[in-house]
């Protein structure tokens, strides 16, 4: 009897104990598994960016340096076109009407039509003496072939409008020596060159050959 009691007691206590065992898994807590941290994807600057970041990166001395030089540049152009501009203008006082205009100090010539319109404007290579005076002239002959007073060479579309101490003064092409060569370059031009004469290029010894017949007025300034 007292057996049996025992046996029945430990199964009483098995069955309590399978009990408190299946609450308790019931009632712990749910646990969330811990999440791996965020891998940062390393990534480099984009080429915009580098472009930016090369900038930011100079020296602002080469910065402002290479401000300054640019605008330097823009001065230097727009004083050269105003240059260009100043020397390409007619010389004052120097007559009306259709007309050659000759400048001593510029070496440069004007064809200018009967409407005062100036048709074309080159640099010349005038003399190297003083043996031309200022003053107005006449086109008083023309020579398609030309040689040089002294025999020295050759040049083209000759037009005289007055003479000199010794010898014609007039326009022509940029004189050829008895080898072949030209007496100066097209870069000489706009300086004095000549023993008497206006050199020309050319190309502009033709327009002005074309322009000018016998008759012609001519105005040299000083």
């Amino acid at each position: 009897m007292r057996r049996h009691r025992r046996l029945t007691d430990l199964g009483r206590f098995v069955a309590v104990t399978a009990a408190v065992g299946t609450l308790s898994v019931a009632v712990l807590p749910l646990v969330k598994p811990e999440l791996e941290p965020a891998v940062a994807v390393a990534t480099g600057p984009t080429t915009l960016e580098t472009a930016r970041l090369a900038v930011v990166a100079q020296p602002v001395s080469a910065v402002v340096g290479v401000d300054d030089a640019q605008q330097s540049d823009l001065r230097e152009k727009a004083q050269l076109a105003a240059a260009t501009l100043d020397e390409a203008a007619l010389p004052p006082d120097s007559g009306k009407g259709k007309r050659i205009v000759f400048s001593e100090s510029a070496q440069r010539v004007w064809l200018v039509d009967r409407s005062d319109t100036i048709v074309r404007t080159y640099p010349v290579s005038g003399s190297k003496f003083d043996n031309l005076n200022p003053g107005t002239y006449k086109v008083q002959s023309r020579s398609r072939h030309a040689t040089a007073f002294d025999y020295s060479g050759s040049m083209e579309y000759f037009v005289r409008f007055t003479t000199g101490f010794t010898a014609p003064i007039g326009f022509h092409t940029v004189p050829v020596d008895n080898a072949g060569r030209l007496e100066q370059t097209k870069a000489e031009l706009g300086t004095p060159q000549s023993a008497g004469c206006v050199r020309q290029w050319r190309d502009d010894a033709i327009a002005l050959w074309r322009f000018a017949p016998v008759g012609t007025k001519v105005v040299v300034t000083a």
